[in-house]
């Protein structure tokens, strides 16, 4: 028996086709709501992920010289460097110019 529609009256065939048109566009609505959150999830997930890698290379940097610095507190370098005296004109330093 073939599927035939000729009985049907015109309204119920309206209301249905409606009815599918709004199924369609929820479920439009619904797929790209989803790829909206799995979208910001991922920014979200990525922006921690650099956050904290530039925050643990800072903290690197810091404590790498924290103990630079406090080794070289520790270090008795006063033989090591002699005082020399400069040469200066007055006040100012002397200064060679090139092509003058």
């Amino acid at each position: 028996m073939p599927f035939d529609l000729t009985a049907v009256d015109n309204a119920t065939l309206v209301f249905v086709g409606t009815l599918v048109f709004g199924f369609i566009l929820a479920a439009f609505v619904l797929a790209s709501g989803l790829v909206a959150l799995i979208l910001l999830g991922a920014g979200k997930l990525g922006w921690t992920l650099a956050s904290k890698t530039l925050l643990a290379v800072v903290h690197g940097i810091n404590t790498g010289w924290e103990r630079l610095f406090h080794h070289a507190a520790t270090v008795d370098v006063a033989g090591d460097f002699q005082a020399q005296a400069s040469p200066s004109t007055g006040t100012y330093p002397r200064v060679i110019l090139r092509d003058s």
